[in-house]
C-alpha cells in the first residue's frame, strides 16, 4: 500500500514538471545490451530466440530501453519523458528480485547540458518534497573529474584507458590500482624474451601476418607494453592520489575549494569551478547536499554529473533516487552519441 501511494506521488511530481510519458517495449534485441556490457553480462538477462532466429532478451533497464527508443525514433529534437513498469534481470542473491518496479525521467536531445542538469535535480527533489520524507542526503559527484585526474597523472595510456573504463567495478578496479602499484603485470624475464623477439621482427616484412595480426600491429602492442613497467614508487604515488582523491567528501559549497586544494597539493594542473555541479543550495532544510567523489560509481554509463537521494527509513539511510549524465550510452549501444540526462526512482524502498 504504502508502495502504491509514493508511486502515484512521484509520477504526479514528474507530471508537474512537463514530462511527457511514454511506453517502452519490454523486449530488447539482446545484441545491444552485450555490445554495452559485454558477453559476461549475458548471464544476468532473460534471453530467448524468436521464430527467425534473433535473440532477444527481457529488458535488464529501463534506460536502455528508452535510449533505443529514441534513437530508433529519429528524432533530433530535444525530448522530456517518464516512464514506468519492470525490468528484470538474473541474481546471484536469494533475496534480491528478479523484477524490479522502476520509474524513470529524462531529457534527450539538448545542448544545453547545464540547464537539462539542473531540471533533473530539480525534478527529483520535487518529487522528494512530495513524498514526505522527513530527513535525507543529495549526493553529488562528476566522473569527468575523475577522468581529468587520471588523464593528468603520469601512466601509461593503456593505463589511463583502464581505470577510466573500469572506474565503476570497484572490485575490478581495485585489482588495477594494486596492480599498478606494485608492477604485479609485468614479468622482467617476459619482457626481455619480447625485446630480442621485437629486434627480429623489426627486420621482417612489416606486412608479414602472425596470429590474425601483421608484424607492425604486433610491433606497435608490445611499445605500448614495454613502455608499461612503472618504478614502484611512482606506481605508489599515483595509486595513492587516485585512492586519496575518491575519498573525498565534503558540503557541495565547499567543493571547488577542496578539491582545488587537493589538486595543487599534488601539483596536478585542473581548476575546479561551480560549472561542475548544477546546485549548490535548498530550501530543504532536511536535506543534507554534499560532494562525494566515489558517488554513483556502481554504474557503468554515466559520463559525467551524477547524483543521488538518499532518505531515512527506520533510522537507515536507503536510496531513493539516483541519476547523472549519460551522453555515451546510445554510442556504446551501438548507436549515434546523443546528450542524455535523467534519473530513476528506486520503487522497491520498503522491501
Amino acid at each position: 500500500m504504502k508502495s502504491k501511494k509514493l508511486s502515484e506521488k512521484i509520477l504526479r511530481s514528474i507530471k508537474s514538471k512537463g514530462f511527457n510519458n511514454i511506453a517502452l517495449d519490454p523486449v530488447l534485441e539482446t545484441k545491444y545490451i552485450l555490445q554495452r556490457s559485454g558477453e559476461n553480462f549475458k548471464k544476468f538477462l532473460f534471453s530467448f530466440y524468436d521464430l527467425n532466429g534473433k535473440e532477444l532478451c527481457l529488458r535488464p533497464d529501463l534506460t536502455i530501453s528508452s535510449a533505443i527508443r529514441f534513437i530508433q525514433n529519429k528524432k533530433d529534437i530535444r525530448e522530456k519523458v517518464f516512464y514506468s513498469g519492470e525490468a528484470f534481470r538474473k541474481t546471484y542473491q536469494k533475496k534480491d528480485s528478479i523484477i524490479k518496479n522502476q520509474i524513470g525521467y529524462e531529457i534527450l536531445g539538448s545542448n544545453n547540458k547545464q540547464k537539462d542538469d539542473k531540471e533533473i535535480i530539480d525534478t527529483s527533489l520535487q518529487i522528494l518534497k512530495n513524498s514526505g520524507f522527513k530527513k535525507s542526503v543529495l549526493k553529488i559527484g562528476n566522473v569527468e573529474l575523475f577522468n581529468l585526474l587520471i588523464n593528468k597523472l603520469d601512466i601509461p595510456r593503456r593505463w589511463k584507458n583502464r581505470l577510466k573504463r573500469y572506474h565503476w567495478n570497484e572490485n575490478y578496479f581495485n585489482e588495477l590500482l594494486k596492480r599498478l602499484e606494485t608492477n604485479s603485470d609485468i614479468d622482467p624475464v617476459f619482457v626481455e624474451t619480447d625485446k630480442s623477439r621485437y629486434q627480429k621482427m623489426r627486420k621482417e616484412n612489416q606486412n608479414k601476418i602472425i596470429a590474425g595480426r601483421t608484424y607492425k600491429e604486433v610491433l606497435d602492442r608490445f611499445n605500448m607494453k614495454i613502455k608499461d613497467p612503472r618504478s614502484s614508487s611512482t606506481g605508489k604515488k599515483n595509486t595513492n592520489i587516485i585512492k586519496q582523491f575518491l575519498k573525498i567528501k565534503c558540503p557541495l559549497k565547499k567543493a571547488p575549494q577542496v578539491l582545488n586544494v587537493f589538486f595543487k597539493k599534488n601539483r596536478i594542473n585542473i581548476i575546479v569551478g561551480k560549472g561542475f555541479f548544477p546546485l549548490s543550495k535548498s530550501n530543504n532544510k532536511n536535506l543534507k547536499i554534499e560532494f562525494s567523489a566515489a558517488n554513483g560509481r556502481e554504474v557503468e554509463f554515466y559520463s559525467s554529473m551524477i547524483f543521488s537521494i538518499e532518505v531515512k527509513i527506520k533510522s537507515k539511510l536507503k536510496n531513493f533516487i539516483s541519476g547523472g549524465r549519460y551522453d555515451q550510452l546510445t554510442g556504446n549501444l551501438g548507436f549515434r552519441k546523443v546528450s542524455a540526462v535523467g534519473a530513476a526512482v528506486n520503487m522497491n524502498l520498503y522491501d
